[in-house]
């Protein structure tokens, strides 16, 4: 998927699932401060619905949908958060939502997103099972695909919590971002564009792959990448840097 949203599109999409999205909260640790010689600002989104950012692009995508293609449902491949987020999403509009899922995916997702109205569709642990399983149900419902990442949807939904974060904590230098699949950096990078430097960190055990790093890049630029587990590695990190007044978020 080439297309990205555009500053535009992550306002509109604030105002769509304001009804809807959680408004998370931004703490501060003054030990976590010391540690990092600046004053650091975490965007709590484990206190989202579902547990997890995505359910922002999830309800962004699922409130877009004209009348008949909301009628038709929703559908999408996901090991936990985002499957969990879209059944969410589609439960506030009343709609079907069907979600591919693994075999060996975590019981307790699975079983999380069974709670919140979703049909579970098996399939082998491969990509291209997924994919293939996604376009079989489409063709037997006619669902609306809505991808976990590469999706204009998703990646402005995903773009609004930059916007509450920088109303929250305004004056930031920095902006430090998980990324895993892409949207939320991308959405982030969008929506924070001229007002901070944007990081976007993967976990210690995964670098991103090139496809994640240029939707990055075509966001806003070249990033600087970044490792980090915890949130005092991220403290650690940022001693490192030369920034003063920087924002985490807690994506999960």
């Amino acid at each position: 998927m080439d297309a990205l949203p555009d500053f535009e599109q992550i306002l509109d999409a604030a105002a769509r699932i304001a009804p809807y999205a959680s408004v998370t909260p931004v703490l501060r640790g003054a030990a976590l401060d010391a540690l990092a010689g600046a004053e650091l600002h975490f965007k709590c989104e484990n206190l989202q619905r579902g547990g997890a950012f995505k359910f922002r692009g999830a309800c962004n995508a699922v409130w877009s949908l004209d009348d008949a293609q909301a009628a038709r449902g929703v559908v999408t491949h996901s090991s936990g958060n985002h499957g969990n987020a879209l059944a969410l999403a589609a439960a506030t509009r009343g709609i079907a939502a069907h979600v591919v899922v693994p075999e060996g995916a975590v019981r307790a997702k699975l079983e999380a997103i069974e709670r919140a109205g979703a049909t579970l569709h098996r399939c082998a642990p491969t990509q291209a099972a997924r994919e293939a399983m996604c376009a079989g149900v489409q063709r037997a419902t006619g669902a609306e695909l809505v991808h976990p990442y590469a999706d204009i949807r998703v990646m402005a939904g995903q773009g609004t919590l930059a916007l509450e974060l920088l109303r929250q904590a305004p004056g930031l230098d920095a902006l430090v971002t998980p990324v895993g699949g892409g949207g939320l950096a991308s959405g982030v990078a969008i929506a924070a564009h001229g007002s901070t430097r944007r990081w976007p960190c993967s976990p210690p055990s995964r670098s991103a792959p090139t496809t994640r790093r240029a939707r990055w890049r075509r966001a806003r630029g070249s990033p600087r990448w970044c490792r980090i587990r915890s949130a005092m590695a991220c403290a650690r990190w940022l001693a490192s840097t030369t920034s003063t007044r920087c924002a985490c978020i807690a994506s999960r």
